[in-house]
């Protein structure tokens, strides 16, 4: 099992570590099998500021997804569509057991220089 550092908009981020948001979508997926996100808050938060477990990953049509996700996905119909446009396949890391970090990292703390334009891994 492997961890990855993922960049996240704050506003979703702050859903996940709410407890709203308990699905996190992307495009393709890593290549190894991961149990846990980083979270990098995007612009202009700016900084490494929680974790959260995977337990589970889906993968289907944008809509079969969404019809699975939808009551905890932490964005509407439209974000989601948007973002899957053009794509057939839509696949959801399903996340549990988030902690937000008391004290928020930067990426130097974990010796990265640049945030990740999808996700790179942590620890490999």
């Amino acid at each position: 099992m492997s961890t990855i550092l993922l960049s996240v908009k704050p506003e979703y981020a702050d859903r996940i570590f709410r407890g709203i948001k308990l699905y996190e979508y992307r495009k393709c997926l890593p290549q190894k099998q991961i149990n846990k996100i980083i979270i990098y808050a995007t612009f202009p938060t700016m900084k490494i500021i929680g974790e959260v477990n995977v337990i589970g990953i889906l993968s289907g049509s944008r809509t079969a997804i969404w019809e699975k996700t939808k009551k905890n996905a932490g964005i509407s119909r439209v974000k989601y569509r948007e973002y899957f446009k053009g794509c057939k396949i839509a696949y959801a890391h399903q996340l549990e057991n988030a902690i937000t970090y008391d004290v928020p990292k930067t990426l130097e703390d974990l010796g990265i220089a640049f945030p990740p334009q999808s996700f790179i891994y942590i620890g490999e």
